[in-house]
């Protein structure tokens, strides 16, 4: 089933036509998602609120050491993009190698772009044309004291006294 879930960039952009075509509101988020956690889950079913299909745009392995560092990410792009795409409020899974999704972005045309609060809603790439083109980018609060550079760092911690 969440193999079915993950597509490539050219069948994302057949795909969100087809959307389009149905009516259908599409959500686009993106990151690394390298070890899932509680605040992924929570992120991404609230991004799945804001519309009928929600597209998750995936780090590459090479975009996540890009962005991270040489020792990130921790799991494989196949083994993060299983995981993620067996969440039922996904509803596809793209790989992106850029270190940005905007080409991935401009293929889909979502009708929402959904980022965390974190960003400033200047600084979310995608934000501006995802509004030239009638959409409308919405921040949702992330959940505190969580993340996967705290997990690691806890692992190191209790395992490795670091």
């Amino acid at each position: 089933m969440s193999m079915d879930k993950i597509s490539t960039f050219s069948e994302i952009k057949i795909l969100s036509r087809q959307y389009k075509n149905a009516y259908k509101t599409i959500v686009f988020t993106n990151g690394c998602f390298d070890i899932l956690h509680a605040g992924h889950v929570k992120y991404l079913t609230h991004a799945a609120e804001f519309g009928d299909v929600l597209i998750l745009g995936l780090n590459s392995d090479n975009s996540v050491k890009r962005i991270k560092g040489e020792k990130r990410p921790v799991l494989s792009q196949d083994h993060r993009s299983y995981v993620i795409a067996s969440l039922a409020c996904i509803d596809h899974v793209v790989l992106f190698d850029e270190p940005d999704p905007e080409k991935l972005i401009e293929a889909i045309c979502p009708d929402v772009l959904v980022k965390g609060a974190d960003w400033s809603e200047d600084q979310i790439i995608g934000a501006d044309f995802v509004k030239r083109n009638g959409g409308r980018v919405e921040r949702v609060i992330l959940e505190p004291d969580i993340s996967t550079t705290k997990i690691i760092e806890r692992i190191g911690t209790l395992y490795y006294g670091r």
